[in-house]
């Protein structure tokens, strides 16, 4: 008994905290993005979004899930004569409704970002890497597909290392190191790479990085 439990709670301990921290970033994030606030605090800094390719996708879930919640509180008062379960059932609409909202102010509000100190790399609140300039080789775009849905992602590339923070399993950005480098990530420091991909729906205009877009 003991032994299967203790597992259990190991397990879902994280996931718990995990889903708080992911529901805390959401809402200052909706609240970042209805104040206005400037994504960047640095007058040198030029920010850089990466959410154009996911728009369309989650415009359409924002929709429907509007759409869904006069369907749904019709059919729960109809059919419920429970009366306090359309209370739930229309809160849980409303909650999804806007946490949809701060999955895109989430991504909205953490743009990449080009600076005097390198390329900030970002994907939501959990990823933030930077890339000072004396470690940038080259910067080139490129399109590429990677294989799966999740947003940080290791391949090879012949003899090199490849580091892919990817937006809808694409990356558009190649940024090749000069030397390996590890960065902190959610999961622990990460093994040395020889490059980063992001994904950018475009790139500041008149910096250093730009020389090889």
């Amino acid at each position: 008994m003991s032994q299967t439990s203790t597992p259990t709670r190991k397990t879902v301990g994280p996931l718990l905290r995990r889903a708080a921290e992911m529901e805390r970033v959401a809402w200052r994030s909706l609240y970042l993005w209805l104040r206005r606030r400037p994504p960047v605090s640095d007058p040198g800094d030029a920010p850089f979004a990466y959410v154009g390719v996911i728009k369309p996708i989650l415009g359409v879930f924002i929709v429907l899930s509007a759409i869904e919640i006069p369907i749904f509180d019709t059919v729960v008062a109809h059919v419920v004569p429970w009366r306090p379960a359309r209370w739930i059932v229309l809160g849980l609409g409303v909650w999804g409704l806007l946490w949809m909202f701060g999955f895109l102010a989430t991504m909205t509000v953490h743009p990449h970002i080009v600076g005097d100190r390198g390329i900030r790399v970002r994907h939501g609140a959990n990823i933030d890497l930077t890339i000072p300039w004396d470690e940038v080789a080259s910067v080139s775009k490129r399109y590429r597909s990677v294989p799966t849905n999740k947003s940080v992602q290791f391949d090879n590339d012949g003899e090199h290392r490849v580091l892919n923070v990817a937006v809808g399993k694409q990356t558009s950005i190649d940024v090749r190191l000069r030397s390996p480098l590890t960065f902190d990530l959610p999961t622990g420091t990460s093994e040395p790479v020889d490059e980063v991909r992001l994904y950018a729906d475009g790139f500041p205009r008149g910096r250093r990085a730009t020389a090889t877009v």
